[in-house]
C-alpha cells in the first residue's frame, strides 16, 4: 500500500472517529457556531460605531474587542448577554477545530488544503480565548486589559524566543491575512460559504456589497497591524506593536474620512457576520 493510501486511510479513520464523537453533539455545535457568528457581529459592530464616533466629533474611542466586551456591561442585562456571547464564541471555536480535525468540506492535505486547516485551528484558539475574556470581563465587571497591551507583551515574548525575525514572520503573516481579506473583498465568493439565493431573496441583493465593504474594512485593519509589528520588529520595541485599536489609531492619522470608512466598514463587518449567523452553511460531520 503506498504512502498516499495509507495517509488517505488515516484521515479517513480520524474522521470517522470525530463524526461518531461529534454525532450527538452536532447539533448544538451548529447553534453556538450561529450563535458566535452574532457575538462576533457585536463585537466588531461596536468597535465600529465607537470609531465611527470619534471620526465624527461625537465622543466614542477606538478599542479592539475586549474594549467592545467592557463597553457591554453598560448595556441592560449586560452581564448575561457576555456570558451568551461566551457561549456561543466557545461553540464557534469547537466548531472550527471539528473543521480542522475532521474536514468535513472536504480541503483535502494537499499544501493549500493543511494550510486552511491549520488556520481554523488558529481561529478556534483566538476564538476560545475570546470566549475567556468575555467570562473574566462578565465576572470582574471590568476589563481585561486592552489589544494593544497584549500585543506587546506577546511581542515582547517573540523577541525572547526568536529575535526579531520571529516578529517579522509573525507580522507577514498577519499582514498576508489582510491582504488576502482585500482578495476576498473583491472576488466576493461569497456562494462558497453563505447561502446567496436564499439570503438575496430575504435580504436583498446588497447585502453582498455590505459584505465586501467589511471584508475589505477587516483586511484594512489588519494589515495595519501588520505593518505595526514590522514596525516593532525594526525598531527592536515591542511597544510599537498594537492590537485593533491602535491600528485604528494609527489609521486615525491618515485623516478623518479615511478613518471614518474604515470605522463605518467595520460596523459592515458586522452586518457580513450576521449574515454569517443565519446563511452559513456550516457541517460538522
Amino acid at each position: 500500500m503506498g504512502i498516499g493510501r495509507v495517509g488517505a486511510r488515516v484521515e479517513q479513520v480520524g474522521r470517522e472517529a470525530t463524526r461518531q464523537a461529534t454525532a450527538g453533539v452536532a447539533p448544538w455545535i451548529v447553534v453556538l457556531a450561529r450563535v458566535g457568528y452574532t457575538a462576533k457581529a457585536v463585537l466588531y459592530g461596536t468597535i465600529g460605531v465607537l470609531a465611527a464616533k470619534a471620526a465624527f466629533g461625537a465622543g466614542g474611542r477606538t478599542t479592539d474587542t475586549r474594549g467592545a466586551m467592557a463597553s457591554m456591561l453598560d448595556a441592560p442585562f449586560g452581564r448575561v448577554l457576555l456570558v451568551l456571547m461566551a457561549l456561543g464564541l466557545f461553540g464557534y471555536a469547537a466548531w472550527r477545530l471539528v473543521e480542522a480535525i475532521a474536514d468535513p468540506e472536504r480541503r483535502g492535505t494537499d499544501a493549500k488544503g493543511l494550510a486552511l486547516r491549520a488556520s481554523f485551528v488558529a481561529r478556534g484558539i483566538v476564538h476560545a480565548g475570546l470566549a475567556v475574556s468575555a467570562l473574566r470581563v462578565a465576572i470582574h465587571n471590568r476589563g481585561t486589559g486592552g489589544g494593544g497591551q497584549k500585543a506587546d507583551s506577546w511581542t515582547a515574548r517573540a523577541m525572547d524566543l526568536g529575535g526579531e525575525w520571529l516578529v517579522w514572520a509573525i507580522a507577514l503573516g498577519v499582514g498576508g491575512y489582510g491582504i488576502y481579506q482585500l482578495y476576498r473583498a473583491y472576488a466576493a465568493k461569497l456562494s462558497k460559504q453563505l447561502d446567496l439565493g436564499r439570503m438575496s431573496a430575504e435580504a436583498g441583493h446588497w447585502v453582498v456589497t455590505v459584505s465586501r465593504i467589511g471584508i475589505a474594512a477587516r483586511g484594512i485593519v489588519f494589515g495595519m497591524i501588520g505593518l505595526l509589528l514590522a514596525r516593532a520588529a525594526s525598531s527592536h520595541e515591542p511597544g510599537q506593536a498594537g492590537g485593533i485599536g491602535d491600528a485604528l489609531g494609527a489609521l486615525a492619522g491618515f485623516g478623518r474620512w479615511p478613518f471614518a470608512a474604515v470605522a463605518l466598514g467595520l460596523v459592515a463587518y458586522g452586518v457580513y457576520e450576521l449574515l454569517n449567523a443565519r446563511y452559513r452553511r456550516i457541517t460538522v460531520q
